[in-house]
């Protein structure tokens, strides 16, 4: 059984074999995998009419819990974000009605984004949809499969935070 990756591989083994290791292979599979869901990702939220960002911004508000809310720098450091680029994003949102910010009484400099209802409905379409599109990439993978793939990459996660 082969797949693009390894006619790519099988490709560079032929030209350039001195520049291939070890994580070649892995790295071209996530990345080819990475840009799969991102395009599943887009073709949801363009139907909803949102962008990724303003995507990012509804379901990081979403997962916090009640009350719904973070404080933009939260936001920033969350979603790895600019200020400037979650501020955008977050006046988007607000002039679209699904979120509002807040004064922080406990900082007069402060505010808080919060999710409307209508902002956490669209959140929680947004999050289903999503969840269904990528689920569609991965239809064909037998379940075992996609188990082991997502306990490896754990594995290669928590072993690159270890340096």
């Amino acid at each position: 059984m082969t797949d693009r990756v390894d006619e790519l591989m099988a490709m560079w083994r032929n030209e350039l074999p001195a520049v291939l290791d070890a994580t070649t292979e892995l790295s071209k599979r996530i990345m080819l995998l990475a840009a799969e869901l991102t395009e599943a990702t887009r073709r949801e939220l363009s139907e909803l009419a949102l962008t990724p960002a303003e995507f990012d911004v509804l379901a990081a508000l979403r997962r916090v819990g009640p009350p719904y809310r973070m404080k933009p720098n939260e936001l920033t450091k969350s979603l790895l974000l600019s200020s400037g680029g979650i501020s955008n994003v977050v006046n988007h949102l607000a002039a679209a009605g699904l979120v509002t910010r807040e004064p922080d009484d406990d900082d007069g400099r402060g505010t808080w984004v919060t999710l409307t209802a209508n902002g956490s409905r669209l959140a929680e379409k947004a999050l289903s949809v999503n969840t269904a599109a990528h689920a569609a990439v991965f239809a064909d993978a037998p379940a075992d499969t996609i188990a082991a793939a997502t306990d490896a990459l754990r594995a290669v996660s928590v072993a690159r935070r270890k340096r």
